[in-house]
């Protein structure tokens, strides 16, 4: 067997493969949440989420809906310098991100069963 030919056997198996594999995936929500940010963010929106009377009272003045809210806390970037990682039981952790040009923070506690957002911030 030539390497050519040794060659177009691996590839054809390796496409075969990489075909397979995107059908079993395709209808799944699968991700790779290897990052320590994707870990804490996915951590968190496995959770209910509760908002306390000060972020409410900080969604009524400000005419936040939760749409914009719950966009952070999917998309947004965990600063870890100014979250308490090592509280128990729960590890407060602070969420920044941005949402129609609008740079929004969250400080979010993070318990066994909820996820509370404890405060919301407008950086501009």
């Amino acid at each position: 067997m030539t390497l050519i030919q040794r060659i177009g056997y691996y590839l054809g198996g390796f496409s075969l493969g990489l075909l397979l594999l995107a059908f079993f995936l395709s209808g799944k929500k699968t991700s790779c949440s290897y990052g320590l940010d994707a870990r804490v963010i996915k951590n968190i929106n496995t959770k209910t989420i509760i908002y306390s009377d000060n972020a409410k009272s900080i969604i009524n003045v400000k005419q936040l809906d939760t749409v914009v809210l719950n966009h952070v806390l999917r998309k947004g970037d965990v600063d870890f310098s100014k979250s308490e990682t090592t509280t128990k039981p729960c590890k407060t952790y602070y969420l920044d991100g941005t949402f129609n040009k609008q740079s929004i923070a969250l400080l979010v506690k993070n318990c066994d069963e909820t996820a509370t957002i404890e405060d919301i911030q407008i950086l501009d």
